[in-house]
């Protein structure tokens, strides 16, 4: 998935870094010259210096390809103005901002942004939970964010097809709670068969939900 990050500071840096390590295509726009120049360097992906509220510079950004844009520079403004500018003139399926002071985070919520977050620490599972919704749905959070109940769909031609749910590979820090197949409300063993286009429900730490995705949607 494309991402587009403004704001190149520790948590576009961080972000960006996590985002490539899980596959994703991300992209940071920045105001300060040597910043960018720095960036391009350590992290190999393509940074545009420039104001992220300008329309100009999310159109060099190819914004209107973006699945996600996230704003997370130090002020709330611009963080808004993008988002805004994202949403409504390049149609950008999901707008994630950085809110500085938290009595803005309701103001940013009524003025269009999908979603203001003034935790940073999350932001990185945040992205990857809310874009890839036709797999993977998260539900709820439990013990303060630290794990999660999700949802998540064995797609068509799954490599999962026909096994037996002992024979996967499934990290510690997660349990299959149960599986609907054809409507039909299964309470999951080892030696339940798994097949394509099952839903299950999935409790999990959050450090290993990227790892439990990634399983689910090997093709054969």
């Amino acid at each position: 998935m494309k991402v587009i990050i403004v704001g190149g500071g520790k948590i576009g840096y961080y972000l960006a870094k996590t985002l490539m390590e899980h596959g994703h295509k991300p992209t940071i726009i920045e105001k300060d010259r040597e910043l960018c120049s720095h960036l391009a360097t350590q992290l190999d992906i393509t940074t545009f210096c420039g104001d992220g509220s300008s329309k100009d510079i999310l159109e060099d950004a190819h914004a209107g390809d973006a699945n996600a844009l996230v704003c997370v520079t130090g002020s709330d403004q611009d963080n808004l103005i993008c988002c805004q500018l994202g949403k409504h003139e390049f149609h950008i399926p999901q707008t994630i901002a950085r809110v500085n002071n938290p009595k803005n985070m309701e103001v940013m919520k009524k003025l269009g942004v999908d979603i203001p977050i003034s935790s940073t620490d999350t932001i990185a599972r945040l992205v990857e939970r809310e874009i890839d919704v036709s797999r993977f749905r998260h539900l709820l959070s439990l013990n303060r964010g630290e794990a999660s109940i999700n949802e998540i769909q064995i797609p068509e031609g799954s490599a999962l097809h026909g096994k037996l749910l002992m024979e996967i590979s499934l990290p510690a820090e997660c349990v299959i709670v149960s599986i609907t197949r054809d409507g039909k409300f299964i309470i999951p063993r080892g030696f339940t068969q798994l097949m394509e286009k099952d839903l299950l429900l999935i409790v999990a730490q959050n450090t290993v939900l990227h790892e439990i995705e990634k399983l689910f949607s090997k093709l054969a």
